[in-house]
């Protein structure tokens, strides 16, 4: 069992960068790959970036690729998403998640097994 909670959400302008962090507690969080989703109101969620348990693979969707960096300490429990060059459109709910399956990189959102309860990104043009 892992319990993520996410936090560093907020306002910002566009233009701007946000990190957001997902604390993890339970057992063997290093064995668990991460991912980001995010869900903008009345959009289905969609994958945002995802990285495997080691941090030697990282994977993004096309619409954040050269703007958002997904990095984990295994050591702190912790995955962060550094998001620069934020735009309007990237407004939304983001959760991250965790999950054993090597269909991690897949962007399935039914891949994985745990979420958090998510953080609110606004970016203001």
């Amino acid at each position: 069992q892992v319990q993520l909670v996410e936090s560093g959400g907020g306002l910002v302008q566009a233009g701007g960068s946000m990190r957001l962090s997902c604390a993890a507690s339970g057992h063997f969080f290093s064995s668990y790959s991460m991912g980001w989703f995010r869900q903008a109101p009345g959009k289905d969620r969609e994958f945002v970036a995802a990285i495997h348990w080691t941090g030697s693979s990282t994977y993004y969707a096309d619409s954040v690729k050269g703007r958002f960096t997904i990095s984990r300490d295994n050591a702190k429990n912790t995955v962060y998403l550094q998001m620069n060059r934020l735009r309007p459109e990237d407004t939304a709910v983001y959760s991250c998640a965790a999950t054993r399956k090597p269909s991690y990189k897949s962007g399935s959102s039914s891949s994985y097994d745990y979420w958090g309860q998510g953080t609110q990104v606004t970016v203001s043009s």
